[in-house]
């Protein structure tokens, strides 16, 4: 989801995002901006005291999707209204990984056409919500060698075109669970489903509807032993983090609010639940209000990463050395422990 930015009293504001997209170095060092809130004593475990947000690159329009390439010691992420995936590496700075990304049409009136969540099999292949297309699909060809040709994975459900799929996650069997809200949708790119679904891709081609329940899911996970599924609700009246424990089919046997996070909707703290990833410990790094929330696998707020943006998503390098964090036109990250 993309969320309106406010001022913020923090180093950077989202009210004059560059025009040209830049890493942001300076000599030997980023530009830091931020803070952290510390609600509890255990997000030292992650986080050291000092610990700071760095500013590595900037100027896109509304960057998505971030995700680690161990063999290439690289990012790559989703600028989602410029229909482009851009790379990001500590040695050679920014470059455009693909062009287009989520929308092969000639339509030139689309808000958000690229694609948003990224993913990748246990072959390698990149997994992309295509919001242009309304899809999942996968690129044909390799990470090294990236080209806009793709294979539709799944695009329908009951025969009627999904919303604008947003967000995926895969387990180690290959299953594909991902959410579909609505928010790649134009005015005059009709809606076909009455509901905003979460959804399971077997290896086998068949979709499974896991949740209909849900206004807005947005970001998506999975628990260390696979067990459970988060979800997180994009919606300022139910700003929320769901947990669903499934079975041993990926189905879903129950499910319960995980931390709702609505009484902290407001200007002074701006975004929503929306992406999210989990760390090896179990503990989620989820967007939310002011910033990334960490919070325990029991739902507890540990603190927040306060990035005065509208943020999206993030990620972690193969080491958890790092969480990237893409937020609104800003390319971030912070040292973990």
């Amino acid at each position: 989801m993309r969320n309106l930015c406010v001022l913020f009293l923090l180093a950077i504001s989202c009210t004059s995002p560059k025009i040209s997209t830049e890493t942001e170095k300076v000599g030997f060092q980023y530009r830091t901006t931020g803070s952290v809130e510390r609600i509890d004593s255990g997000l030292n475990s992650f986080l050291a005291e000092g610990a700071a947000i760095e500013v590595i690159a900037s100027g896109f329009q509304w960057a998505e999707g971030p995700l680690w390439l161990d063999d290439q010691n690289a990012l790559i992420f989703t600028d989602v209204p410029t229909n482009k995936i851009w790379k990001w590496t500590e040695a050679d700075s920014l470059s455009l990984f693909l062009e287009p990304s989520g929308y092969l049409g000639s339509e030139t009136n689309k808000k958000e056409p690229g694609a948003n969540g990224l993913a990748l099999d246990g072959d390698g292949n990149l997994i992309l919500c295509q919001h242009g297309e309304r899809r999942i699909a996968k690129m044909n060809t390799s990470l090294d060698a990236p080209e806009a040709d793709f294979t539709a994975l799944v695009s329908y459900y009951n025969g009627k075109k999904f919303n604008s799929p947003n967000d995926l996650v895969l387990n180690k069997s290959g299953q594909i669970f991902f959410t579909d809200p609505p928010y790649g949708l134009d005015d005059w790119d009709s809606k076909e489903l009455d509901f905003q679904g979460v959804y399971r891709l077997d290896t086998d081609g068949s979709l499974v509807l896991l949740l209909d329940s849900l206004n807005r899911p947005n970001g998506i996970g999975l628990s260390p032993d696979q067990r459970t599924l988060y979800v997180a609700q994009s919606d300022a009246k139910k700003a929320r983090y769901y947990a669903f424990e499934l079975d041993e089919s990926g189905d879903v046997l129950n499910g319960k609010v995980l931390l709702d996070a609505t009484s902290s909707i407001g200007e002074a703290l701006p975004g929503l639940p929306d992406g999210l990833t989990v760390h090896s410990s179990g503990t989620l790094f989820a967007s939310g209000p002011g910033g990334i929330w960490v919070i325990s696998s029991e739902g507890e707020h540990l603190g927040t990463i306060l990035t005065g943006q509208g943020t999206a998503n993030c990620a972690f390098d193969s080491e958890e050395k790092y969480l990237y964090i893409t937020a609104d036109a800003y390319l971030m990250r912070i040292k973990v422990n």
